[in-house]
């Protein structure tokens, strides 16, 4: 029999346990540390909010009496979306890489929006809106395309007020 020296044995513990803690690490969580995906339309719904709430602040920005019925409908829009939120679930700014409806050349937070800053986003808005119905249910699916219209309403009116 061959006779191992102590620091042999030592070292082999040593390696057996770092093999037992990465073992353990590499090990499946438990079900209740996992973290559940985000719910599609929820996710879809927070962005919803962060572009509607961008454009009252937009509208808000231009002070002028002809556009509170434009502000005042994209607030109704905003309401109902936050309605719709489920209640464990907060507003929250979309993701950097998630589309919005924010328009390029869009006025520094501060700054008045012009007419054509305001048509622009509107454009943008009802465009992605028929992008945004895929896999959503069908009630989901019936505001955004309303948003939609109304959006598109608004980009019609106000090249007329150009």
């Amino acid at each position: 029999m061959r006779s191992l020296s102590r620091r042999t044995l030592l070292r082999g513990g040593a390696l057996g346990v770092a093999a037992v803690v990465a073992a353990g690490c590499a090990a499946e969580e438990p079900e209740r540390l996992r973290a559940e995906p985000p719910d599609p339309e929820t996710v879809l719904l927070r962005q919803l909010i962060a572009g509607k709430e961008q454009a009252v602040a937009l509208y808000s920005s231009a002070a002028s009496a002809k556009l509170v019925p434009f502000r005042e409908r994209h607030e109704a829009h905003l309401a109902e979306l936050r309605r719709r939120l489920p209640p464990d679930a907060t507003p929250a700014p979309a993701s950097p890489g998630t589309p919005s409806p924010s328009p390029s050349g869009a006025p520094a937070s501060g700054a008045k929006a012009s007419l054509r800053s305001l048509q622009r986003l509107e454009q943008k808005a009802a465009a992605l809106r028929p992008r945004q119905l895929d896999g959503v249910s069908p009630a989901l699916a019936q505001l955004i395309a309303s948003i939609g219209a109304c959006e598109a309403a608004h980009a019609v009116a106000l090249s007329r007020l150009l």
